[in-house]
């Protein structure tokens, strides 16, 4: 997530005196790219991983900071939430064992950061989205306590009115809305960075983002969402949602979101993309820059463009201009941000790969891109992609319209493999990771619909809780070993020992598809709706979808049996026989604790209270559910 040596922004000049260093950076920079002072005809490869850690129960281990504690490894750093870790990893020159040296890195650092978090009770996952992430995962405690992330999280709720929202569509429908800025916790990525020369960094930029589409068409791997199925990959419309600090001013204006796939081709140079930021992003940290980049270059050195990156860290587009400066040459490369992690190490790879062959042959094959394709349809190929994988209808060069698998197929592989081999990757290279992509494409298995046909094959049995607990033990357990997703049996069923250790708290049982009703509804129709449902308890929550009280089946008895309150006749409204202060638990209330408060209160059911609002109801037929299937384990 970028610089962590931020300050807040506290007073109009403080924002004034960072811009000034802002403006002296890309001047700085755009000095530097007259003078051809930035390292060009190289091209390095390179990658960060991004991580969750997960508790023996398979939920988020908020234990990143023991972790990293334990790790003392420089490549390893914090991220948002207290669940999340990312390594970065050494770049390569573009050539020969390149890949193969990335894969082994990858190894290394994640058997490094599993070890760490075995000694923490944890362990590490690789995954776009992790499937058993509740929304009770995401309270602000669990934000990463680091001043840039505190301030990310001040400054983009302000900017929103302290709302964090996501309205996402897929086979099934999530629209939800946060108090914090962990929604963005959710996704975790496998970014590629790929050096490219300055001179031509136009030309590579738009052929990155006609690419795009067809590499994530690949390595879709995030379906699910809190229980939902969603996009193919829904971390592109989460990530977007939640850090989109837009008001709705500037909404119903088309202003951008600070993460996007962008506004057109671009035409001259990185100064560009960058004049773009400064222009529609006003700057939400602030660094103190410790040098003069004029000043800098004057001398004849290298300046760190400390502002500029910091400023440039604050906005996330799919792909994103980087500078920086490595064994003191100061180079530009384009970094990937819209690959998820996983499912598997030789997976990531392999997708690493595929992008990197179609950087490198493109331009001979089709020369400029934005010539030959409307950047509209670049766009729009690229959320297909999210939404429908594999079977994604993409526009291509020349208007020419392809399944997402076909063009794979058909015209891209042989393209990419002609590309690294140009590039002199080693042949083994060159096939290993093309290889498991084109048999990842050919199967129609990627990770995203094999996690989506074993939910299906797993059926309805149990709760959805331990089908997605048994679907990250499953993903835990695989990508340490050596096959690729494609050739992962789809879970047919689960033993009955997850029971044993899924039900530690009321928000594993509880059930969520909830029929509430409103305090001036009318009795009638919540006692119908008792009758046709077979339920016995039915929350009432205001406009806001705050617990206002509960009805339930002994109070409607009572109503019959002593007549209408007030003599209401038939037209008795809820808020006339609701409890009015029903006893509630929170999602994490353990399980042993929620049975002995209603045997204690003599209730038979609690409303599931988050942040006040309603988020479920577990009743004693729950917990006699589960204890049976704990006898019959």
């Amino acid at each position: 997530m970028g610089e962590q040596d931020v300050e807040r922004v506290l007073d109009e000049r403080q924002q004034r005196a960072f811009m000034k260093a802002l403006l002296d950076d890309l001047r700085a920079l755009e000095l530097m790219l007259e003078g051809d002072r930035l390292e060009s005809d190289v091209r390095r490869i390179g990658s960060e991983q991004e991580m969750f850690l997960v508790d023996s129960n398979l939920g988020p281990a908020p234990v990143a900071e023991e972790v990293l504690a334990r790790l003392g490894d420089e490549r390893f750093v914090a991220e948002i939430a207290r669940f999340n870790l990312e390594a970065n990893l050494t770049p390569h020159l573009l050539g020969g064992r390149c890949f193969a040296r990335m894969e082994e890195e990858l190894s290394e650092v994640l058997g490094l950061a599993r070890e760490a978090a075995r000694a923490c009770g944890a362990d590490v996952l690789l995954g776009g989205i992790l499937p058993t992430l509740a929304i009770a995962d995401l309270s602000a405690e669990n934000i990463t306590p680091r001043p840039r992330y505190h301030e990310l999280n001040r400054v983009i709720g302000d900017l929103r009115g302290g709302t964090f929202s996501a309205y996402i569509k897929g086979r099934d429908e999530l629209h939800i809305s946060h108090d914090n800025i962990l929604l963005a916790s959710c996704s975790a990525s496998f970014q590629v960075h790929l050096q490219v020369d300055p001179r031509e960094f136009a030309a590579q930029y738009n052929l990155a983002q006609a690419v795009a589409a067809p590499a994530l068409a690949a390595a879709v791997n995030s379906p699910l969402l809190f229980g939902r199925r969603l996009w193919q990959e829904t971390r592109v419309a989460l990530f977007q949602h939640s850090n989109d600090s837009r008001t709705s001013a500037q909404q119903a204006r088309s202003q951008p979101p600070r993460v996007g796939f962008g506004e057109g081709w671009l035409r001259d140079s990185v100064i560009e993309l960058f004049r773009e930021q400064i222009a529609r992003f006003r700057v939400i940290m602030t660094n103190t820059p410790d040098e003069d980049p004029l000043a800098v270059l004057g001398r004849g050195e290298v300046p760190a463009l400390s502002a500029l990156r910091l400023h440039n860290g604050t906005i996330w587009p799919w792909n994103r201009a980087c500078y920086g400066v490595s064994e003191g040459r100061p180079h530009l490369r384009i970094e990937n941000r819209a690959l998820p992690a996983g499912p598997t190490v030789l997976d990531e790879v392999a997708n690493a790969a595929f992008f990197t062959g179609l950087m490198t042959a493109l331009p001979e094959e089709y020369g400029e891109v934005s010539e030959r394709m409307a950047f509209d349809d670049a766009k729009a190929n690229f959320f297909a992609a999210a939404r429908y994988g594999l079977k994604a209808q993409l526009t291509w060069v020349d208007g020419e319209r392809y399944v997402a698998s076909s063009l794979i197929l058909e015209r891209l592989l042989p393209l990419a493999r002609e590309g690294l081999r140009r590039s002199g990757v080693a042949g083994t290279d060159v096939e290993r990771y093309l290889g498991a992509l084109e048999e990842r494409v050919r199967s129609g298995q990627t990770g995203a619909q094999w996690m989506l046909q074993s939910l299906e094959a797993m059926g309805e049995e149990g709760t959805s809780d331990l089908r997605q607990r048994k679907l990250a033990a499953a993903i835990l357990e695989r990508q340490q070993g050596t096959e690729p997703v494609h050739r992962w049996e789809v879970i047919k069923a689960y033993d009955s020992e997850g029971w044993r250790q899924s039900h530690h708290t009321v928000g594993h049982l509880m059930s969520t598809d909830l029929f509430t009703v409103r305090p001036d509804d009318l009795v009638e129709m919540v006692a119908r709706v008792m009758e046709w449902r077979d339920v016995r308890h039915v929350p009432v929550e205001d406009e806001e979808g705050r617990l206002v009280g509960i009805v339930s089946h002994r109070s409607l008895l009572r109503m019959l049996a002593d007549g209408p309150p007030g003599g209401g006749g038939e037209l008795v409204a809820v808020r006339q026989i609701m409890n009015a202060d029903p006893i509630s638990v929170a999602p994490t209330t353990p399980v042993a604790e929620a049975v002995e408060l209603m045997r204690r209160r003599r209730i038979g059911s609690l409303p599931v209270v988050e942040d006040r609002r309603l988020v479920g109801i577990v009743t004693v037929y729950d917990f006699l559910e589960s204890s049976a299937r704990l006898a019959a384990g």
